[in-house]
């Protein structure tokens, strides 16, 4: 493990390994760098794979109050650091969006890619309450990690009540409301694009390098159609279905796409 210095001083904890152009694995809630290492290792023969915990996860620190650019400047920080000045991104679910931020905010990024960002743009399930980050605000400042991984669980994930309160019992429970701190934040990167609305594609449309949109067709249909509508953002963005895959991608499935649009290939 080392670190890199985020703008506002936070320490910001990473790995590297491999050799070649830097990637960036950039998690979604929940994840920390170990949860990447699997696919940073099958990326690693091809690319600098860089994982890292996000800002109050894991082995990095936090600052005083959050906002989505204190995020952005955190990967800026990696990109200069450990990618050497330019990195291209791939985002797991909500770390997706944060990476599309980055790259709309300016960072040096030449390629993104980014899997089953969780838009929700219909109406096939409900959309996230309208005081959902503040909620979740409440349950961490009152220290309910738990109460607030079960709320996460249920108002964004649509589990029904009895499924959660079984995965309460589970020995990986203990080790989600450890991160569960952080849920707002992925709250906040997602912002208004789960509330049942049209994407406002226009929030990305200074994104001009090359974008990978993966989705799989067996998991929720509501990411499909966000994801869908997503890639019609510009000709910059491209759709890839991977079928009968969900939410849940085994690395050695998404990996030969990854690399292949990384290193420019026909899903570029």
């Amino acid at each position: 493990m080392d670190q890199v210095f985020s703008a506002d001083g936070t320490a910001i904890a990473f790995e590297r390994q491999g050799s070649g152009p830097a990637v960036v694995l950039v998690g979604g809630a929940f994840m920390t760098r170990a949860d990447s290492a699997e696919l940073a290792a099958l990326l690693a023969g091809h690319f600098t794979v860089i994982t890292y915990d996000r800002r109050g996860r894991g082995d990095s620190g936090d600052g005083a109050a959050y906002e989505v650019r204190r995020e952005i400047e955190d990967l800026d920080a990696l990109i200069e650091g450990p990618g050497g000045g330019s990195a291209m991104l791939f985002g797991m679910s909500s770390g997706g969006v944060l990476a599309l931020e980055a790259t709309a905010s300016g960072s040096a990024v030449p390629r993104l890619a980014l899997y089953e960002s969780p838009f929700i743009t219909d109406d096939s399930r409900p959309p996230l309450p309208a005081d959902y980050v503040e909620h979740l605000t409440e349950l961490v400042a009152r220290e309910a990690y738990g109460d607030a991984a079960a709320y996460f669980m249920t108002a964004a994930i649509n589990l029904p009540d009895e499924a959660v309160a079984g995965m309460r019992q589970a020995p990986f429970w203990a080790g989600m409301a450890a991160v569960a701190r952080t849920l707002s934040y992925d709250g906040r990167v997602m912002g208004d694009t789960m509330s049942g609305r049209p994407l406002p594609l226009d929030r990305w449309a200074s994104v001009t390098v090359p974008v990978l949109v993966g989705s799989g067709d067996a998991g929720a249909p509501h990411i499909l159609t966000g994801a869908r509508e997503l890639a019609g953002t510009g000709d910059n963005f491209t759709l890839q279905v991977f079928p009968g895959e969900e939410h849940t991608i085994a690395p050695k499935d998404l990996a030969p796409a990854l690399t292949a649009f990384f290193t420019g290939g026909p899903e570029a």
